[in-house]
């Protein structure tokens, strides 16, 4: 896909995979609109970005991605100023060591994980949809493999850990993936889905100092850590390409558990009653 005069919005651009995938996409000549929680710092990477590009066509755009009603007041502002958007990816990702609740009172990682490219991708997928062919790449890990959907417990009120809070949200962003992808068939957009290995970013600031030293030595740089990204954006090869799981470039296969249609189903019917999608 040739970027030049394309539109594309990334979440948690202000650091490492997100940041280096809105770097790279910039130099393709696109216009690169990201979300950013702090806009002061949104607006310092908005300055870096233009200065190692000369691409000047790049916005910052406040979201707090643990709010659905921030959510919602985001992309009303972005429809305002956008007629078009042609590449949406949803990078921005959370691992809390303890349970956190999000702004409507929802487990933390679930929300801003799953609930958030849920319900910013479903509101947008009417301006995607006219933008085509246009696609949509949401990041997941392979940390998803052991995880299994709690859905009488989605939230981990009764039974909570870190990692597989973690786990679970990955694993829904496979499934919503999955879902989307038969949605959206015949469309022009394509959706998939992404392992970016197991890279040295901000994600892992909250986590035992000792446990991230025993990660350190197998962990790549956040520019590694964004080729595939980058690839599914602006590849030919997979313009024709929907619903699958992607690890260097290559599709691989997802768990059992990340392939059950009838999961997917289950899930995004629950996702809509938490967004009112």
């Amino acid at each position: 896909m040739i970027l030049k005069d394309k539109v594309c919005l990334i979440t948690g651009a202000t650091s490492g995979i997100g940041k280096e995938t809105a770097l790279a996409l910039a130099k393709e000549g696109a216009t690169i609109v990201f979300t950013a929680r702090n806009t002061e710092k949104g607006e310092k990477v908005k300055n870096e970005i233009i200065e190692a590009t000369g691409n000047r066509n790049i916005e910052t755009m406040y979201c707090n991605l643990a709010s659905l009603e921030s959510i919602r007041d985001f992309v009303d502002s972005f429809k305002n100023k956008y007629k078009n958007l042609h590449v949406l990816i949803n990078n921005a990702g959370i691992w809390e060591t303890k349970r956190k609740e999000s702004a409507d009172g929802i487990e933390l990682t679930f929300a801003v994980n799953h609930l958030a490219p849920f319900l910013m991708t479903n509101l947008l997928l009417d301006m995607i949809k006219s933008s085509a062919p246009s696609r949509i790449i949401n990041l997941s890990s392979d940390a998803h493999k052991p995880a299994k959907l709690n859905f009488k417990d989605i939230e981990g009120k009764n039974s909570w850990s870190s990692f597989g809070s973690y786990a679970q949200s990955k694993l829904c962003n496979i499934l919503f993936t999955k879902k989307l992808s038969q949605i959206l068939d015949g469309t022009g957009v394509t959706v998939n889905c992404v392992h970016p290995g197991l890279v040295n970013t901000t994600l892992f600031d909250k986590m035992n100092s000792l446990l991230t030293a025993l990660f350190s030595p197998f962990m790549i740089s956040s520019k590694r850590g964004a080729q595939t990204s980058i690839f599914l954006a602006t590849s030919d090869d997979v313009k024709d390409i929907s619903g699958e799981y992607f690890s260097k470039k290559k599709v691989i296969t997802p768990s059992k558990v990340a392939k059950s249609i009838e999961n997917a189903e289950k899930l995004w019917e629950i996702s809509k009653r938490y967004t009112g999608v």
